[in-house]
């Protein structure tokens, strides 16, 4: 295809500013993800290195990029072109990561679709993005067939792991037949400056997802800026967890950091206790990064002390507020913090982290990363003073930039004209700043609360309902209330041996009293055996008020 069309990115004046730190300054104009990534540890003489461990296998960096370039030549054969875009819809598995370097090698774009969304999602991804080929492991294949009929830009479909028969009979093509035919050697197409290397879209907490573009470079230099201030991974390394690599989070944790270090990745295709456990001793884990919501299921299994956890030199969080109770007991049983930080989709990866302190600073998502600038502003603009809440607005290396806002009467127009002001990101988040420059999350500004003239942060209210011995998980949000505006209601998921009545409920108020004002208390409790989350672990909060 080429070059992008203008009409598919926003006017030039809603675009955010894209600061690059001086430190890598250097970083060519033009470039390839794969090659930087994956083929430039091969050139440098470090092609027998472990770049991926998965169960009882291990691939090597030259293994792992002969097998990329044997799909990227398939690809290419099959008629993909330099910034057409191939979807993903895959599990954390080998050849999730040799697809997307396949696609990157051949100058194509990779959309990653999340494994949880359903029909209309997928329908809705494919066509915006205008995917010429969508790559589906066969378990995940049900809501793709189901779509497929309404894919108005003719993508084809490639079944990794399916019944040959099966999926020739579905007019589908098969991942391993492509293979076969591909060549093991490949040129990386170099591309430039304005050239899309990955479209993430956004989990669509409130209606459909939004495409988010990162151009080339802002992508290797986020990348390089997280690892080095964060997750500091290089060769020896071994990263794990469970973020799927079809979901953004995922993406940019486990196809971009590790490569950018030369480390390796301990590949784990859905995520349980006891099988996070086994690996970290198994593959050697040395980094973990995790939801909080995995790391308090961690610890609640009950051979959490079997196992042998001392190759991890760091534990990282994000995705939503770990609170300090968690990172207290975590600390108590492994010895080691969790160092919590903040992204987004819109800005790619990490935009903060606590690793920016001696210490992690209790109930923060840490400082700015360095080349990132953060200001804290009210609703006049000016920069609230420490421990004022106010709405988080940053600088970076990467920004916001929607895919095709001129469609759907122009809705991600004005999402980017609001969501970049003067080439700031508004990140939408509220938040407080201290003294040290350390922040403090409050809430989603469309997820505060405002009762009877009181905001209330839900996270607070949580991460205060989650001390109590019977609740397992928990949501908070404001539900319309004639008198008061909103008042605050739980939605609670009870470990097992409670039941849900009123006198719990009663007494999840008289406990929350220890750790919150009472303006904060939920007015309303509802019971059930689940949360609705994304594949990340985010709360859909939208979806609470329907329950």
């Amino acid at each position: 295809m080429g070059k992008i069309p203008e009409s598919y990115l926003p006017p030039r004046e809603f675009w955010p500013e894209y600061v690059i730190p001086e430190e890598f300054s250097d970083i060519p104009p033009q470039l390839n993800l794969a090659d930087y990534l994956l083929d430039r540890h091969v050139r440098e003489g470090r092609g027998g290195n472990i770049a991926v461990k998965f169960m009882d296998k291990s691939f090597t960096y030259a293994e792992l990029q002969a097998m990329a370039n044997r799909f990227g030549n398939a690809l290419r054969n099959a008629g993909v072109e330099s910034q057409d875009r191939v979807g993903i819809r895959l599990a954390n598995t080998p050849q999730a990561l040799i697809t997307i370097f396949a696609i990157e090698k051949i100058g194509a774009i990779p959309v990653p679709t999340s494994p949880l969304w359903s029909v209309e999602e997928v329908v809705f991804v494919a066509n915006n993005a205008e995917m010429k080929y969508l790559i589906v492991n066969a378990p995940l294949m049900d809501a793709v067939e189901k779509a497929k009929a309404q894919f108005t830009f003719g993508t084809r479909v490639v079944v990794i792991g399916g019944e040959p028969h099966e999926v020739r009979a579905a007019g589908n093509l098969l991942f391993e037949e492509m293979m076969e035919g591909g060549s093991p050697a490949l040129d990386a197409v170099m591309l430039g400056p304005e050239d899309i290397g990955i479209i993430l879209y956004t989990s669509g907490t409130t209606g459909m997802p939004k495409g988010c573009v990162h151009f080339v470079r802002p992508t290797i230099i986020e990348a390089k800026v997280v690892n080095k201030y964060v997750y500091k991974l290089k060769p020896g390394d071994v990263l794990g967890g469970a973020a799927p690599v079809s979901f953004a989070a995922g993406f940019g944790t486990f196809t971009l950091l590790p490569f950018d270090g030369g480390a390796a990745v301990s590949l784990i295709p859905k995520f349980s206790p006891p099988e996070m456990m086994e690996l970290i001793p198994k593959h050697g884990i040395t980094v973990v990064t995790g939801l909080p919501t995995g790391y308090r299921a961690l610890m609640k299994y009950p051979a959490f002390k079997e196992y042998d956890l001392s190759s991890v030199r760091l534990y990282t969080s994000g995705g939503d507020a770990l609170g300090a109770d968690t990172l207290r007991r975590w600390q108590e049983l492994t010895g080691k913090p969790i160092w919590e930080g903040l992204g987004g989709t819109e800005m790619l990866h990490l935009v903060t982290s606590n690793t920016m302190n001696p210490e992690p600073v209790l109930n923060s998502f840490g400082k700015p990363l360095p080349g990132v600038y953060v200001r804290v502003i009210d609703s006049e603009g000016h920069d609230c003073k420490p421990g004022e809440v106010g709405s988080m607005i940053l600088k970076g290396p990467s920004g916001t930039l929607y895919w095709k806002p001129y469609e759907d009467d122009g809705r991600l127009l004005m999402s980017q004209e609001r969501g970049v002001v003067d080439g700031w990101n508004q990140m939408g988040d509220a938040v407080t700043m201290n003294e040290d420059g350390n922040l403090f999350f409050v809430s989603r500004e469309d997820d505060m609360i405002k009762s009877s003239g009181y905001r209330i942060g839900p996270a607070e209210v949580e991460e205060a309902l989650a001390r109590h011995p019977a609740v397992v998980d928990v949501g908070v949000v404001g539900v319309p209330d004639p008198d008061k505006g909103q008042v605050t209601k739980a939605v609670v998921v009870l470990r097992a041996g409670y039941e849900g009545s009123e006198a719990l409920a009663e007494e999840l108020k008289h406990f929350l009293r220890g750790y919150i004002a009472v303006y904060k208390l939920p007015r309303i409790f509802q019971f059930v055996d689940r949360l609705p989350r994304t594949p990340t672990g985010k709360l859909l909060r939208r979806k609470l008020l329907s329950l």
